[in-house]
């Protein structure tokens, strides 16, 4: 295995570990026992710490053991406010310039999720859900867009991971996306925009809701008696 693709796989495991919270906001990611942990060499580990970081998943600081993040409300917020204006752009682009064929595929996408939503765990039900984002920017055809999305999708990855666990999420979610499908099949960028915006809306709100419960279970943790 190439030492590149084994970083891109040690990643993709640390990662996921950050989105379930086996690794959380503010622990320290020690290369040395991951890559023991993990049977690995430290330059893959390395490799993998700094894809994570330029994601915005891990902060790094000189002389000492990186970390994961803690973004605040209001950076995840401001990363909403981007990915929004990446998402309307790439949904209207696509309506414009995806083949007959992309089109296909991203309603088939769409059906596939709605079909298999209530058997999927959580994390296999995020990565559809996402799944179907990166398709209609990939649909856009325009490689700037794609690669600028997908980072903000990366550094959005555990606040939105954590935003479709509320209850009122899952039939939200599967409303907006066959709307936002059915719209795109009509190539009609204005109702595709519209959906596309009440849904990034929506993830602002299940954001915002995450916070203040936490806040709020972390306030009466500091207020329980010894």
């Amino acid at each position: 295995m190439a030492a590149e693709s084994r970083a891109e796989q040690i990643a993709d495991r640390l990662r996921r570990d950050i989105l379930l919270g086996v690794l959380a906001p503010g622990a320290a990611i020690k290369e040395r026992d991951s890559a023991q942990d993990m049977g690995v060499s430290r330059t893959p580990m390395r490799e993998a710490i700094r894809i994570l970081a330029k994601e915005g998943l891990v902060a790094l600081r000189p002389s000492r053991s990186p970390v994961v993040a803690q973004p605040t409300l209001e950076d995840v917020t401001d990363a909403i406010d981007v990915l929004t204006a990446l998402e309307l752009l790439s949904v209207r682009l696509a309506c414009e310039r995806a083949s007959d064929a992309e089109i296909a595929a991203i309603r088939e996408i769409e059906r596939e999720v709605a079909a298999q939503y209530g058997g999927l765990d959580p994390v296999a039900r995020f990565e559809h859900d996402m799944g179907f984002h990166k398709t209609i920017a990939a649909a856009a055809h325009n490689a700037m867009l794609a690669e600028t999305h997908g980072a903000y999708l990366a550094r959005l990855w555990r606040a939105r991971y954590l935003s479709t666990l509320n209850p009122k999420a899952k039939s939200g979610i599967l409303v907006q996306h066959a709307a936002i499908a059915e719209a795109l099949g009509a190539r009609d960028a204005a109702t595709a925009e519209a959906h596309l915006a009440a849904h990034l809306a929506q993830l602002r709100v299940n954001v915002r809701d995450f916070f203040q419960s936490t806040a709020v279970a972390s306030a009466a943790g500091q207020r329980r008696p010894e």
